[in-house]
């Protein structure tokens, strides 16, 4: 009898064992499957932490080559490019984190895959003691171009590749340097919209009248317009309520039609236009643009701040039509814009990295372009090209001509409730070998013809051979 008692107590105890063992698989399987990402990218995780510290991270490069950040002897990162790269290859601290493409591609530069961060122990075993290699899409000439464009005032600058979505320049000023930025984080993360802000995708700025090409595109398609109608602009705009809309300078246009109006930047012109519009075509439009979109990928861009569609007055769809009211947007928004009329109405995905390579100089990665946003259709993209050629090539940006060149843009000069007038310019080139898209923004820099026009021409001069 005491035999089977204790039989019957031995088969109790190891059901129950096999109950916890059965537990404790499923509580394992759940944190590997369901919960392994978030683990393994979670910044307390030590584990994870000590393994990563064994690992020579890569090398990033630009796209011919040049090193851009890279790994020394004693282990610390350098970064020979200094300011003009900061904010792509962004930084790799022990206390503070990381940034940009450090950050965006840390596993790929850790040589880590996103299945052997869930292996545990066992992911030591396949690891190496050198992570991948990335090889992006800038070009350091127009990034050196567009830094020294900007010369130390504050603004942006992002060009674009308008087949492929590459980005080959994309420039915030102030920036900081990478090579001491743990040294200097203190007073860096204090300053206020300081050198850590990524303006070319974290920045909103009223687009001013570089959003004048959208609204022609938009007064067309929905039939508020046609390209015979003339308007009569003596210098000032009604929009009711006891409110008008004046043009820059006190300039008078006269009769101008929309080609003619976008080419002198007519006020009168596109704020009539928005109030003939309305809420609910100025809403689409912006939809349609894909302003209330985000891009996905490793660039991570801050939502544009549209106006409150449905509540607005005649006052503020005229205001909005000039890229003022309370629109805001962000400089790589707007090269995507001007992208789209150089590329038959669609905008293909920005991405800054063109291959991930092994240490054994294996590509494990190479981006594939795609597509965006067909945005418009190729009928009205050639227009509103055509309308943005003589923008430089009779109106507010001349200084942006470069001979032999067919370059297209729209100039802008938004107004700044906190200073002075923000200077834009955005527009694209068509060259020997490959067609580009830009958008340049230098804050409170005044008029965008004289400020940001001629940057663009330094751009197009570097990429130009």
């Amino acid at each position: 009898m005491s035999d089977w008692k204790l039989k019957r107590q031995i088969l109790q105890v190891g059901a129950f064992l096999l109950v916890m063992v059965a537990v404790l698989s499923l509580y394992i399987g759940y944190l590997a499957v369901w919960e392994g990402q978030e683990l393994a990218e979670n910044p307390l995780n030590m584990r994870a932490a000590a393994a990563k510290a064994d690992i020579r991270r890569g090398t990033i490069f630009d796209a011919h080559g040049r090193v851009m950040a890279q790994t020394q002897n004693d282990g610390n990162r350098s970064y020979p490019q200094g300011e003009v790269m900061a904010h792509i290859t962004g930084y790799n601290g022990e206390n503070i984190g990381s940034a940009g493409l450090e950050g965006h591609a840390n596993r790929e530069l850790l040589g880590l895959t996103a299945d052997m961060s869930k292996l545990g122990p066992l992911s030591q075993l396949l690891q190496t003691d050198r992570g991948n290699d990335l090889k992006t899409t800038i070009e350091a000439d127009a990034q050196q171009a567009a830094y020294d464009g900007l010369d130390g005032r504050k603004g942006a600058v992002v060009v674009l590749d308008v087949d492929t979505g590459a980005v080959l320049a994309m420039v915030s000023s102030p920036a900081y340097d990478p090579n001491n930025v743990e040294a200097n984080w203190k007073a860096m993360s204090q300053e206020a919209g300081g050198p850590l802000l990524n303006r070319t995708v974290q920045g909103l700025y009223p687009p001013g009248s570089t959003i004048k090409p959208m609204i022609a595109d938009t007064a067309l398609t929905e039939d508020v317009t046609n390209e015979q109608e003339t308007f009569d602009c003596p210098g000032v705009l009604d929009v009711g309520g006891g409110h008008s809309i004046q043009e820059s300078h006190g300039e008078v246009h006269n009769r101008v039609n929309l080609r003619k109006a976008l080419t002198e930047s007519c006020n009168v012109t596109f704020g009539t236009l928005g109030m003939r519009l309305g809420d609910a075509k100025l809403k689409k439009a912006f939809e349609r643009f894909g302003f209330d979109k985000s891009i996905g990928g490793e660039i991570v861009m801050t939502a544009s701040h549209l106006p409150e569609f449905g509540k607005l007055g005649t006052g503020d769809q005229a205001q909005t039509a000039i890229g003022q009211s309370t629109l805001l947007v962000t400089p790589m928004h707007m090269a995507m814009m001007a992208a789209a009329y150089a590329h038959g109405g669609t905008v293909m995905k920005p991405y800054l990295v063109q291959e991930v390579i092994t240490p054994g100089g294996l590509v494990v990665h190479r981006a594939s372009p795609e597509k965006w946003l067909t945005v418009t259709t190729e009928a009205m993209a050639a227009k509103i090209h055509s309308y943005m050629e003589d923008v430089v090539t009779k109106g507010t940006g001349k200084a942006a001509q470069v001979s032999g060149v067919e370059v297209a843009g729209k100039t802008g000069t938004a107004e700044n409730p906190h200073g002075e007038d923000h200077a834009w310019f955005i527009g694209s080139a068509k060259l020997r070998n490959r067609n580009i898209a830009f958008a340049i923004i230098v804050e409170n820099g005044g008029g965008g013809g004289k400020v940001a026009a001629p940057i663009a021409r330094k751009i197009i001069l570097s990429l130009q051979n």
